[in-house]
């Protein structure tokens, strides 16, 4: 019998430069080895070897990552064909690959199916690896994010508590792993409009990501940028805007300038000057956070539809109809290309267009857009 261990160990190192190029946004590289790092261990292992189910599990993040779903969905299945087969129903191994089918779903609206992976993760994990196991409190707070997203607050809140008093529990209160739980938390009470409950958590999240994790750490980023989201909606404007400033230097220096997370505080900084109706100063925010997410996502990626739809509400706003209709179009086209027909970004844009056409003076298609914005809200409410 051949010795493939040589083969294995080159697969696994294309496998790990392939994460790396995948973290750096070089997709194309990343895919490139993480394919031929499949072929070696299937040559090597056979076909249904769990390693294999890694490898595929790996290049299904690469698309997830990149908006490519369908090819994401049918790797991730795969993989948990594999892992169920050689490694048994209940092992942690299939219930991380659960999880990863869940997000992609949850990502496509799918929510319900989402939910059911969740579940399904969530049950192998509590059995597999006891209650307090971090792989456990992860599927918790995953479980709670979906239910935030879909407005579900008071289902959502016992299972974020319940993290955080775990977290803390077994990790101890100034864990970093504890500031991500208060994070969230504060997240779903700005969400729900407690800003009073919400603040003292930003604030003890942001201390304990700085004194742990350094000032300068991307985390530390994402809460100053939750802070200052959390001023914004309070009207507290000046305050708000230096979190953000911030955030975004942290961010840019940590992470580079066309960082997904780049974007996302620069389209929040632009959010901030148009509802101070400074759209002057709005706009180039808006149009670097669309350079940004373009070059690191792709010119076809759902997140570039977002921004092309902020820029098509500012110039709504500001009476630029004709340029808003071009923005609201091409970010349309995005939406209907990813995402399942009756989202509620396509339910908006579908809105968007309704109204842009009523103020270029053609009701005959405003009329025909909101129509089709009710057929497939009404579908979404039937099926929920």
């Amino acid at each position: 019998m051949r010795d493939n261990s040589k083969n294995t160990e080159f697969a696994a190192a294309l496998n790990n430069l392939a994460m790396l190029y995948s973290e750096q946004k070089r997709y194309e590289e990343a895919e490139s080895l993480y394919q031929r790092s499949l072929e070696i261990t299937e040559e090597a292992l056979g076909p249904d070897h769990p390693s294999v189910a890694t490898t595929l599990n790996n290049l299904a993040g690469l698309y997830y990552s990149q908006g490519r779903y369908e090819e994401a969905e049918s790797l991730y299945q795969r993989s948990l064909e594999i892992t169920e087969e050689a490694l048994g129903p209940d092992h942690p191994s299939v219930a991380t690959t659960l999880n990863n089918i869940a997000s992609l779903y949850k990502s496509q609206g799918r929510y319900e199916e989402a939910e059911r992976y969740l579940e399904r993760a969530l049950d192998k994990y509590e059995k597999a690896l006891g209650l307090g196991h971090p792989d456990v409190l992860k599927t918790l707070n995953n479980l709670a994010g979906l239910y935030e997203l879909q407005g579900r607050y008071q289902e959502a809140e016992p299972l974020y508590q319940r993290t955080l008093r775990t977290g803390e529990e077994k990790l101890g209160p100034d864990h970093p792993s504890v500031a991500t739980m208060l994070n969230n938390l504060a997240v779903l009470y700005k969400e729900q409009g407690r800003y009073e409950e919400a603040e003292p958590l930003f604030l003890r999240s942001l201390g304990i990501r700085e004194e742990k994790l350094g000032p300068d750490h991307p985390r530390v980023a994402t809460t100053l940028d939750n802070l200052a989201g959390l001023y914004m909606l309070q009207g507290r404007y000046e305050e708000a805007e230096p979190y953000f400033k911030r955030a975004l230097e942290v961010f840019e220096e940590a992470l580079g300038p066309d960082h997904p997370d780049v974007a996302t505080t620069l389209n929040n900084l632009a959010l901030l000057y148009k509802s101070r109706s400074n759209y002057a100063e709005a706009e180039p925010y808006y149009k670097r956070a669309l350079e940004a997410v373009s070059k690191s996502l792709g010119d076809d990626h759902r997140y570039v539809a977002t921004t092309l739809n902020n820029l098509a509400v500012l110039n709504l706003e500001t009476g630029n109809i004709n340029q808003a209709l071009e923005y609201q179009k091409r970010a349309h086209s995005i939406f209907e290309a990813k995402l399942p027909e009756n989202h509620p970004d396509i339910i908006n844009s579908y809105n968007g267009l309704s109204i842009m056409y009523s103020r270029l003076g053609q009701p005959e298609k405003a009329a025909e857009y909101k129509r089709r914005a009710e057929e497939l809200q009404a579908s979404r409410d039937a099926g929920e």
